[in-house]
């Protein structure tokens, strides 16, 4: 069994490996320069040993990224809105979600832009997304079905695309949690 348990423990450090240099080249030039042989290069083995830990190729790496993000946000906010209630506690998460967006644009993007088989708003959402939904939603207090954590999350979303291309002041972020937050605090 230790020998077993061995195997098994260095198939998923490789398999961790594999998902840190796609995230980290993805930062440094964008998801088109993940490449499977970028990949193979980066973690010092061939391509095959890739598609043996990810059948599915790079679309499989780039969801199971996007998926430990949606675990990472959900850290996040959850982190914000501990000891908080109210409006302090919306201001706090809005806040950590949109720094969360700045600091990792390609992460951001496999969750959000890419074309991944993530089921969003569905009976069938992954774990990870209703995960951080309902941390959303918990700090909102939205028991009506979700559409005030729809909407939230859409504001936040929608400044942090406009945050990172440029078409919003940064000087005016605080005034702009500011707002969300004291519209969607109660």
């Amino acid at each position: 069994m230790p020998a077993a348990d061995a195997r098994a423990r260095r198939m998923e450090e490789r398999r961790q490996r594999i998902l840190d240099a796609a995230r980290a080249t993805a930062e440094d030039g964008g998801w088109a320069s993940v490449t499977s042989r970028r990949l193979a290069d980066a973690i010092g083995y061939s391509q095959p040993v890739l598609y043996g830990h990810f059948p599915g190729g790079k679309t499989e790496i780039m969801r199971t990224v996007a998926l430990a993000g949606f675990a990472e946000l959900t850290a996040a906010t959850r982190a914000a809105a501990s000891g908080r209630a109210g409006r302090p506690a919306v201001t706090a998460v809005a806040a950590a979600y949109l720094d969360f967006a700045a600091a990792h644009p390609a992460l951001y993007e496999a969750m959000f832009q890419l074309p991944l088989d993530v089921h969003f708003a569905s009976d069938d959402s992954e774990a990870e997304l209703r995960a951080g939904f309902d941390a959303l939603a918990s700090v909102l207090g939205d028991d009506g079905g979700g559409a005030v954590t729809e909407a939230f999350w859409s504001a936040l979303h929608g400044m942090s695309l406009l945050e990172r291309a440029g078409r919003m002041r940064p000087e005016h972020r605080p005034a702009r949690v500011a707002e969300v937050a004291a519209r969607f605090s109660g």
